[in-house]
Formats: C-alpha cells, sequence, structure tokens
C-alpha cells in the first residue's frame, strides 16, 4: 500500500500559477502508476493527467493541455502537477492517485490510493 498526502493549493488570480506536490510514504512509489484528478464545487471528480512509473510517458486532458504539466521524481517518492494559466473554472479539490496497472489512465476506479485533496482557488 501507499499513502499520498498532497500540498501546495492555495488562491491564486486568473491566468498564475500554481505546483502542486504528491508526497508518497513508502517504498513501493516507483511501481505506481500515478494521476491527477480534480473535484470542482458541486461536481463529479474529473481526470486531470496521469504518468507512468518510470515517468517516460505522460497523458492530459484536453481541457488542461498545454497549461499544465505532470512529472515525478522517483527519488523524492513525489508527484508533481505544475499549473499554468489558470482559469476561475480550475477551482477545485486536486487529489492525486495511485493505480497498478497501465491501462485506464481516467477511469478514477482503477485507482487504490488517494490522498486527501488540496483545495485551489482561482479568483477572477
Amino acid at each position: 500500500q501507499v499513502q499520498l498526502v498532497e500540498s501546495g493549493g492555495g488562491v491564486v488570480q486568473t491566468g498564475g500559477s500554481l505546483r502542486l506536490s504528491c508526497a508518497a510514504a513508502g517504498r513501493t512509489f516507483n511501481r505506481y502508476f500515478m494521476g491527477w484528478f480534480r473535484q470542482p464545487p458541486g461536481k463529479e471528480r474529473e481526470f486531470i493527467a496521469s504518468i507512468t512509473d518510470n515517468g517516460g510517458s505522460r497523458y492530459c486532458a484536453d481541457s488542461v493541455q498545454g497549461r499544465f504539466t505532470i512529472t515525478r521524481d522517483n527519488a523524492k517518492n513525489t508527484m508533481y502537477l505544475q499549473m499554468n494559466s489558470l482559469y476561475p473554472e480550475g477551482t477545485s479539490v486536486y487529489y492525486c492517485a495511485a493505480r497498478k496497472y497501465y491501462s485506464y489512465p481516467t477511469d478514477a476506479s482503477r485507482y487504490f490510493a488517494w490522498g486527501q485533496g488540496t483545495q485551489v482557488t482561482v479568483s477572477s
């Protein structure tokens, strides 16, 4: 198992940037495929980005393509989400999650471990 803790959320103005971190406890972080999701107020949780176990392949949702970048540092047991050009629609709780297999990176049900979430608020 792996325990995940997100950090880096906060309040930012439209057009601003934030970098979220997801720290993993345990020695098996580099075995897992990782993802970021977000849940806007009153809405369903939605997929943002995914990265393979070695960081060699990344995939982002169309809504954030070109603005958000997912990376990981296995030596530090940490994953990151660099968010640029944020819009008010980006106001959400952001979650990191881990899954065991390559397939279905956008499907939240495929992830077995989740962090507690970090709030991001984009002011207009």
